[in-house]
């Protein structure tokens, strides 16, 4: 019966990793894989994610089912951390939350809910997007269309995608980026999300908000601000939420699907529906991951420790966006990529061609997603000298 299936190519950017692996260039570059680095190349655990762990293996009394919406405990610690600890969403018992397999499992659960219980509604992404939402909303069988992000000058095109957002038809989803947008690093500012707002509102569409890189940006509170924005001022609104980044445990599928309802009581009705789905897709979510968040964040200890560490890695990217564009600055070169300073969170769409990539990968042995798109975390002090003076060759 298998004769007939044929080959595809395999994920663009688990390719560069191996092509990374096999180049013997002694200065190689790793830009194209999306996990944070530290100034070593290595992507550590977090000292709180440590001291966590350690507590649950000394504690852990139970290796059981924890049902399909996760641990209740996840969701207490979740939901305010998202949504503020003050938040009049949460007062209202207006959100609920299901623990997923990461941020993807929680956007797969929000396909499948909108596909049984929205039939007929298409759902738009911005272009560009990670391009994992294409394949998860199309295997869901809902339409995908996009909406204009970026200019043909490598700017955040925002008229564009407000023109575009306006022509939505009413009573479809649109997926927005909650912060650090992957993959350009272009944010909306807090004018630009109220402009969002009011359109969502006038056409009545269902945002579906993708934040996976909470903390990422500028902060904790500070990159949940369109989040709150739209939960607070909307009747319905869609959150996927992931740990993957800010606690740095990407292997241990940590996500969130928070759904926000007019009232209680509907709220309820949606949370039932969303646990067959949970049921249908993987009956129960890993554990290990949820628990490790858990108990960071029910510890006043341990979870100033975290932010602590979190704000370590934020503010060294940023540092290093900033570093990137003053290496340039010998080569006249500053100007043109200085929107990778303005960017926020791991990726930067560099505006770098496809065959400008090219050439920093064959002759350079620097590595990054043909589109452009860099991770920022890959920089270090000890090899933008060598990343400018390449980009330099290349212009």
């Amino acid at each position: 019966m298998f004769e007939h299936i044929e080959r595809v190519p395999g994920d663009a950017i688990l390719g560069l990793i191996e092509a990374f692996k096999k180049d013997t260039n002694p200065q190689k570059v790793d830009l194209g894989v999306g996990v944070y680095k530290d100034g070593q190349g290595n992507t550590p655990v977090m000292r709180a994610v440590k001291e966590a762990e350690a507590l649950l293996l000394k504690n852990e009394t139970t290796k059981t089912y924890i049902g399909s919406h996760g641990a209740p405990e996840y969701g207490e610690v979740i939901l305010p951390m998202v949504l503020g600890k003050d938040s009049p969403v949460l007062a209202a018992k207006r959100a609920s939350a299901t623990q997923s397999p990461g941020g993807t499992g929680a956007l797969r659960l929000a396909a499948d809910f909108i596909s049984t219980q929205l039939p007929g509604k298409g759902i738009w992404v911005s272009d560009p997007t990670w391009p994992n939402h294409h394949g998860i909303f199309t295997a869901a069988g809902i339409d995908l269309h996009k909406y204009p992000y970026v200019d043909a000058e490598n700017r955040l095109d925002f008229d564009g995608m407000l023109a575009a957002v306006k022509q939505i038809p009413a009573g479809d989803v649109i997926v927005l980026h909650a912060c650090c947008h992957n993959p350009t690093g272009f944010d909306l500012d807090r004018d630009q999300w109220q402009q969002i707002l009011e359109v969502v509102r006038e056409r009545n569409l269902l945002p579906l908000i993708d934040f996976a890189y909470q903390g990422f940006g500028e902060g904790l509170d500070e990159d949940a601000y369109g989040v709150r924005l739209m939960a607070e001022s909307l009747d319905e609104v869609i959150i996927t939420s992931s740990c993957s980044k800010n606690f740095g445990i990407y292997c241990e599928r940590t996500g969130c699907l928070i759904m926000v309802a007019k009232d209680s009581e509907q709220m309820e009705n949606v949370r039932s529906q969303v646990a067959i789905v949970a049921r249908e897709n993987y009956s129960n979510p890993p554990a290990h991951g949820g628990a490790i968040v858990s108990e960071i964040l029910h510890s006043a200890e341990l979870a100033a420790l975290w932010r602590e560490e979190l704000t370590e890695m934020r503010d060294r990217i940023n540092t290093l966006r900033r570093d990137f564009v003053e290496a340039l600055k010998p080569y006249g070169l500053d100007q043109k990529y200085a929107c990778v300073a303005e960017q926020r969170g791991m990726f930067s769409y560099t505006g770098l061609k496809p065959e400008q990539v090219d050439r920093l990968r064959d002759e350079f042995g620097i590595y990054m997603v043909r589109s452009g798109r860099a991770n920022v975390a890959g920089f270090s002090q000890e090899n933008l000298p060598y990343l400018a003076k390449a980009i330099a060759a290349v212009n």
